[in-house]
Order: structure tokens, then sequence, then C-alpha cells
């Protein structure tokens, strides 16, 4: 065990950039792998625990008038309701603070909390019955700069016209709902019911509803669920309905999607690792056969190359999850948040001990077959015969080594892809080309993410901007339309409307949108089918036609405040909002149910280069009455934008790629060291003997680049389209990396395999064809 372990010793101390370049790549891998356990379990975490806690309700059904008893009685009593939360009158409502507008639904509270669904205060404290106090979700509090014992704006619209009154924060609460988006409605304000009273005695008019949460026996019961009570409160009644999933996604957001992604690379890239362990081993041959000729045993050599490439394995796994546990929770967005989060969630424990072991005994188990391998090596004598013999050189070659071209590109081909032979030749460049394939795919997900930047329009982002207005204006639609499209940079304004809708069956909600004229249509980005053009016609997203089972070219039914609305779908468009679940038509189309329509809001389409910063600030400056300026949602800038786990992954996998190619360029040279000093001695130059192996090693890597490039482009291209298909927005969004960015990565990888070469290259070229025997027998 003595002389094992001094072999092992000896062996690190000569492969030093080896062991360290193995050691960060397992590193990478086990952090890679960490992440996406951390990004899976956050995904669920956050509204299990608050859902828990909470005793919250699967469903939300918000309607426009008064229940009616005699159908809540028959609801409660269904079998599949465990509870039932109210029903609470709710009114909508503007809160404003320090100059922070939002717009929100009340809902009227007890003295004290509800049993189910029961806000769970984070700050603060539930008011009396009759403060005049609110307690705010907690997305709605941030979104309005709010903290418990500070005074917001409620005002309400009433009949005559707006009404405020200013209420003062009691606290602070989390609950299982929808959080709070700008724009897009979400989060609640919890108000005394004799505070809510005094609120709509002074805005006579404002339209009331009631809120009615239903918690369920079995969660997989909710569409039933759903269909039932919407038919038993009557769908012209109906405004919203609101299940557990859509709360859960809000939670969560897309890290589902990026954890598989994540989990993804990291299988991957351990796999790529483990390849490279091999030929590691593969390509120590010639050092084996020394070491059984002057007496070790193959148990020694099995146990040798174990202990070396464990240690190894052991070491990168042990960096990693430290790394990861300390370094992890500094990362921005919602990766550090999930790492800060992981300690106290189910099963952590099980994940810091069980990824690094797995990971620690598959490297071992492709050392153990490997070095199993190197034990049945026999000693010096016999392993010059084992050696495939050197083909001839064909007429093409012998042509070629002419005066024509130099003999260092002919031999060095000879060597990357015939020697000592071709099915060899082409698994050692399969192997290169799989980190090269990966870091293709992850740059087509960079790219993907980057049109949002640089081609928002073709993601479904033509309107850089959003103008809402805050209060009931007095100038007309056509004026506010003319004062926007005058402000520098305005390219166009275009008027839309948002509303809720029925899905047949009444089993959910979807999004209606109305955006633009006949006469000015809006840009939608449509990858399949048309735009709308005449009455009725419509595009939708992914979302919306997955839950419909519908088609392009299908004729869709939905339910808008109790009246139907019929849409022939003529076309499929890039969705990012609402999961997808969006219909867009015309305001003209929406006009013919609803002549009193409005406008909720104008989409402006900004002209090319234009600064949104400062076309807002001309909006806010050129508009006199109020109006909120927001940017269009872009998940390209945000603080969960993986781009910057996307380049740690791609670091991971050069690492990767360069232990390989470390490994293959040691082996090919010792393969190839008879062949090269028998050309030593028939006239090859020390510099031409170097330059054959350099030549190899770049034509080795080039090929591997060129195809890991090509078969990564078209890889990327289907796993980011199908990303996007499974999240909502809809195939058709990817996009492969500039011809540039491929034509570096490719140089870079020759570049690397040419450098990779040089240490071993000018070994050969120091070596004399006579200086040892042993190399040609």
């Amino acid at each position: 065990m003595r002389a094992t372990w001094r072999w092992v010793h000896s062996d690190l101390r000569t492969h030093r950039g080896e062991a360290l370049f193995a050691v960060l790549a397992t590193a990478g891998v086990i952090a890679s792998l960490l992440l996406s356990a951390a990004l899976l379990g956050y995904a669920v975490s956050p509204w299990q625990r608050v859902f828990n806690e909470s005793r919250g309700a699967h469903i939300w059904l918000q309607d426009h008038g008064g229940p009616d008893p005699a159908a809540l009685a028959p609801l409660t009593s269904l079998d599949e309701v465990a509870a039932v939360s109210g029903p609470f009158r709710t009114a909508a409502a503007t809160l404003e603070s320090g100059g922070a507008r939002a717009g929100t639904v009340l809902r009227a509270a007890g003295p004290r909390p509800p049993g189910t669904a029961r806000p769970l205060l984070t700050a603060g404290r539930w008011p009396d019955g009759d403060d005049d106090a609110i307690v705010l979700e907690r997305s709605l509090a941030t979104a309005l700069w709010a903290e418990p014992g500070e005074t917001v704006t409620v005002t309400l619209p009433g009949r005559d016209g707006p009404a405020g009154r200013a209420l003062r924060v009691a606290g602070i609460a989390e609950t299982a709902e929808p959080r709070y988006r700008p724009g897009r409605g979400g989060g609640v304000g919890w108000v005394p019911a004799a505070a809510l009273d005094r609120l709509l005695a002074a805005a006579p008019g404002t339209p009331t509803g009631h809120a009615l949460g239903l918690r369920l026996k079995d969660p997989d019961d909710t569409d039933y669920v759903v269909q039932r009570a919407v038919t038993l409160l009557g769908a012209g009644r109906v405004d919203q309905v609101t299940k557990w999933q859509q709360a859960k996604a809000d939670f969560g957001g897309d890290d589902r999607l990026l954890g598989r992604l994540f989990a993804a690379f990291g299988l991957a890239a351990l796999l790529a690792a483990a390849g490279a362990v091999r030929a590691r081993v593969r390509g120590q041959a010639g050092d084996i056969a020394v070491l059984k000729a002057i007496g070790f045993t193959p148990g020694q050599v099995v146990r040798g190359y174990l202990l070396r490439h464990l240690g190894l394995a052991a070491a990168g796994a042990g960096l990693g999850t430290a790394a990861t546990l300390a370094c992890g929770p500094l990362i921005p967005g919602r990766v550090g948040a999930a790492v800060a989060l992981w300690p106290r969630m189910p099963g952590h424990r099980a994940a810091v001990l069980g990824l690094p072991a797995a990971a620690v005994l598959l490297i071992g188990a492709a050392t153990a077959l490997a070095a199993w391998r190197a034990g049945r090596v026999p000693p010096v004598p016999a392993a010059r015969s084992a050696l495939p013999a050197a083909r001839p050189l064909s007429a093409a070659a012998r042509r070629a080594l002419g005066p024509g071209l130099a003999p260092v590109l002919v031999l060095g081909r000879r060597f990357a892809f015939t020697a000592p032979g071709r099915a060899r030749a082409l698994g050692a460049t399969l192997r290169l080309a799989l980190p090269v394939a990966l870091m293709t795919v992850a740059l087509t997900g960079w790219s993907t993410l980057g049109q949002f930047h640089t081609d928002p329009a073709r993601m479904g982002r033509a309107a850089a901007l959003t103008v809402r207005a805050e209060t009931p204006r007095q100038t007309s639609d056509a004026a506010l339309e003319r004062t926007l499209e005058a402000v520098p940079g305005v390219a166009d304004a275009v008027p839309g409307a948002e509303l809720a809708a029925l899905v047949p069956g009444q089993n959910g909600t979807l999004t209606l949108r109305g955006l633009g004229t006949a006469a000015d249509p809006y840009p939608h980005a449509v990858v399949e089918g048309r735009a709308p053009a005449g009455p009725d016609e419509a595009v939708a997203g992914q979302g919306f036609l997955d839950l419909l089972g519908a088609r392009v070219g299908e004729w869709v039914r939905l339910t808008v405040e109790g009246r139907p609305q019929i849409l022939h779908v003529v076309g499929r468009s890039v969705e990012p909002d609402h999961g997808g679940r969006v219909v867009s038509t015309t305001l003209d189309t929406l006009r013919d149910g609803a002549p009193e329509l409005r406008p909720g809001f104008h989409a402006l389409v900004l002209r090319p280069g234009a600064d949104p910063e400062k076309v807002a600030a001309g909006v806010t400056a050129a508009t006199r009455d109020g109006v909120e300026v927001r940017p269009s949602a872009d998940p390209a800038d945000g603080p969960d934008a993986p781009r910057g786990v996307l380049a740690a992954l791609v670091a991971v996998l050069a690492l990767i790629g360069l232990v390989d190619l470390l490994a293959l360029v040691g082996t090919g040279t010792r393969d190839r060291l008879r062949d090269l000093l028998a050309l030593r001695a028939v006239g090859l130059t020390p510099r031409q003997s170097g330059g054959v192996v350099v030549t190899a090693a770049a034509l080795t890597a080039l090929a591997a680049a060129a195809l890991g490039t090509a078969a990564g482009a078209a890889l990327g291209h289907l796993i980011v389209d199908a990303e996007a298909a499974a999240t909502g927005i809809g195939a058709g969004v990817a996009r492969l990396p500039g011809p540039a960015v491929l034509a570096a990565l490719v140089a870079a990888a020759t570049a690397a395999g040419a450098l990779s070469a040089l240490p071993p290259a000018i070994r050969t070229a120091r070596r004399r064809p006579t200086a040892s025997p042993g190399e040609t027998l």
C-alpha cells in the first residue's frame, strides 16, 4: 500500500495542471447540481409554506353581485370542499403612497383574520373593527413602498367621480394568492367592514362584488369544483376564477424550468467529466506497463487509479458544495434567494450530502471500469506488440508529402483522424464535441434572452412602455393618443384594454386583450398563421391554445362579464405575459359586444434608438391628467435572469473540455511516439516532429468544435423552443448565436487544442531517436 501511495503522490506532482482542472471541473458540476436542487425546491416551497400555514384556498371566485345564499349552501356542502373562506365584500380601488400607485381589490375583513385562507402577518397587527386602517399584501406593500404606521390614499372610482380617503397601514401580510404585478392586478388590501362602508359612502356608485375561497380535500378536483361552483353561482355573475396552480406558478416563476436546465447541464457535464477520467486512465497505458514490469500487481494498479481520481473527485465535490453554500446566497435574484431559503426546506440535508456523493460515485464507477482495464495491461515487452500497427500512407498522402504541401500538415492530419485507429479517433472527437455542444446550447439560451434588448418586437415586446390613466380622464381618447404620439421618440400609441374571460367549461380564467384598431393595428409577434385583420379575428398565445386544446384556424367561445365572445384564432403569437394564456383581438371586436368600452391603457411603440426612460419622462411632462408610465416586463433584464449562471456553466464546460483535451493529447502522443521517432530517423526535423503533435491536436479540436457547434445549434434551437412552449410563451423564439460568436467558439477550441499540445510537442522535439530503445520495440 505504501508503494501505491507513493505512486499516486508522484503522479499528482507530475500532472498538477490536470489535477487542478479536474478539481475545478468537478466543483463546477457539483455547484450546478446543487443550484438546480435549490431552484427546484424553491419553486414549490414558498407557496407551499404559506399555503399550509394559512390553510389557503385552492380556488377563489370573484363576482360582481351579492351571492345567493341558496346557491352557497350546496356549494359548501360539496363532498370535494373541505372549507370555505368568505364570502367577503370587495371593491376595486387605487392606492397611492409617496407617488407610487397601484390598482388592487379591497376586501372587507372582520375583527379577526378568517380561519381559512388566513393572511399571515409579517409586520404590524390586524386592525380593529372600527379602525380606518388597512392590511396590505406583501408584494402590494413593496410596490407602494409602504410600511406599518404609514398612510396610503385609497381612491374609489364612484359614479360621480373618484373619491379618496387616507387609511393607516396597520400591517403587512402574506397569502397563497397571486402576487401583485404592476398593470396586471393581484394583491389584496384588507380593510374593516366599517371602513369599507365609509369608503363606499364617499364614492357612491362604486362597483362592488364578493370574493369566495374554497379549500378542497383533493387539489386534483380543482377543475371539477370550479365548474360546479360557477354553475351554482351563475356564469353571468362570476368575473374571475383564480386557481391554486396560478398562485403557485406566480410564487415560483419559471424556477422549475431553470432548475431543470441547470440539472440537465450538470448531468451532461458530469458524464463528460467521467468520460475524461476514463480517457486519462486509458492514456497512461505505457506508464502502467512499466509499473507492472517493476512488480506492481493488477490490484495495486486498480487501487492507485481509484485513490487518485476518487480523491480529486472528492476534493472537487467538497469545494463545489462549500462554494455553493457560502457564495450561493450572494447571487442576485431568485437563484440567491433559493440558496438562502434552502436550509429551511425539507430534503436540504439529503440533497447536500446525496448529490455530491452520487457524483463522486459516478466518477468512481467510470474510474473503476477504466482502472480494471488498466490492471489487465501486460508488462513492457508485450505492450509493444499489443499496440496497433501503423497503416501505410495512402497515395494522396505520399503525393502531398512532396513539395506541394508541408509534411507537418499531412502527418498531423493522419495522426488526428487515422491513427492509431479510425474508430478510436472518432470516439475522441465525439467526446470532445460534447462540451462544445453544451456550450452552444447555453449560448443559444443567452442569445434568445438577448432578443428582449436587441429585437423586443420578435419576443412580443413591440411596445416598450405602457401608459395607464389613474383617474377617469376629462380629455377624449383620441386627444390623449395624439398627445402621446407627439412625444419625441414615440412612433405609435396603440390603445388597448384587458379583460378577464372564462374558458369553455368555466373552469379557468384567461386574459382577453384588445389592442389597436382595424385602421391602426398592433404589431403582434406572429409565428404561426397571420395577424388579425377582420371582425372577430384574434391571435392567441401557446398557453391559451394548450388550455383550450385548440389550434390555429379554429373558433373559440369565451365568457366575458357574463356575455359570450366568439373569436376566430387566425394566428399564434409570442406571449410572454400570463404564461401565454392570452388571446388578443382588436378594440373594434370588443366594442361590438360592449360599445361603451374605453381603452384601459396605451401601448407605446418607440422609434429605433429611442431611450425608454427619456420617453417616459416626456410622457409624464406632456400629459396633464395623472397617468402611470411603466416599462414592459423584461425577463432578460430582471434580477431573475439566468444569464450569469449560464456564463458560469459555459466556464465549467470549458474546464471539462480542457481536461478531456489534455488527456487526449497525452494519449495520442504516447501512442504515436514510435512513429514520430521513426520519422525522425528518416529525416523529419525536431521542429517538424513537434509541429505534427500540435497540428494533430489542433485538427482534432477543430473537428470536435465544428461538430459540437453544429449539433449544439440544432439541439439548442429545439430545447429553447420546447422550454418556451412549456412556459406558454410558445415556440419560435429561439435565436442562434451570431456567426461571429460561433466562429469565436470554434477558434477558441482550436487554439486550446494547439496550446494544450505544446508541452508534449516540446518534449517530443527534444527526444532523440536513439534516446530510448524501448520506444522502438
